[in-house]
């Protein structure tokens, strides 16, 4: 069973500048929940309670956000505004919550090496990246994930169709279609121009995998921007069978972009407050 969950948080957020200069992108809300609120409750919701987190320096938010505020619950206690902490509760109560630092910023593989530490090598583990706001149907999206990986014991990752003269934003694999949203991955390009990509299938942030993927990120050298992706690894991990590629059944907001955020607000606050 998967029960850990890996979230790189290190990263400096500045296309949300300057209201991200002091304050972390990821507890930027959306309506009235911090962006990684959302994502630990669908962890939570796969199985995965122990919560992994790689912050860095100005992230102790994140920190505070997932502790307890004698304080504040001292001043609501008996009031109506007491429910409204009921959420982030039930994720203190039901999760164990972990930290460690990445103290340079040298891309996403390089930040899940740094988790090795909180996650170990024992069994697969859950990556969740906060920008990318996913709403599962019926399921939650790390769930399905979960599901497949149950039925394979391959690293997964999550994709979705994309139009083509948007494919230079993401990586895009290049796969074997094997039916129910599916895919054999052969390999993986990272944000190739529309007229030499593969497909318009991309990866967006989540993935489950396996702990070999530590030993692969140390022999792979560093990629585009002198940074560690860990699209590199998991072509090594393809190249060998390895690695399968999910279209989950759902909805994505791409909340690292602004116009993401602001349709993700916008959404959830119809959902929650009945707007049209």
């Amino acid at each position: 069973m998967i029960r850990k969950c890996l979230f790189p948080a290190a990263g400096y957020g500045t296309r949300f500048l300057p209201a991200t200069k002091a304050m972390p992108k990821e507890v930027l809300p959306i309506v009235d929940k911090p962006l990684i609120q959302y994502g630990v409750e669908e962890a939570l919701a796969a199985g995965m309670d122990n919560i992994a987190i790689v912050t860095g320096r100005g992230k102790r938010a994140i920190a505070d956000h997932f502790d307890i505020s004698y304080e504040l619950e001292h001043q609501i206690s008996g009031t109506s505004k007491e429910d409204k902490l009921g959420g982030i509760r039930h994720l203190i109560e039901h999760c164990v919550f972990s930290y460690t630092r990445q103290i340079e910023m040298k891309g996403l593989g390089h930040a899940i090496l740094t988790g090795e530490t909180l996650i170990g090598h024992e069994d697969a583990f859950g990556v969740i990246l906060a920008d990318d706001l996913c709403l599962g149907e019926p399921d939650p999206v790390m769930k399905q994930m979960v599901d497949l990986y149950n039925q394979h014991n391959a690293c997964i990752i999550g994709i979705e169709e994309v139009p083509m003269e948007e494919v230079y934003k993401y990586g895009v694999i290049d796969a074997q279609d094997m039916g129910n949203g599916v895919y054999k991955v052969n390999a993986m390009v990272e944000k190739p121009a529309a007229e030499d990509a593969p497909s318009n299938l991309a990866i967006i942030g989540r993935y489950i995998l396996t702990p070999e993927i530590f030993d692969v990120l140390r022999d792979t050298p560093p990629g585009k921007g002198g940074e560690l992706q860990i699209t590199d690894a998991l072509n090594t991990m393809a190249g060998e069978g390895k690695v399968l590629a999910y279209k989950f059944n759902g909805k994505r907001f791409d909340c690292g972009s602004v116009e993401g955020f602001v349709n993700a607000t916008n959404y959830f606050f119809d959902k929650l407050y009945g707007g049209s």
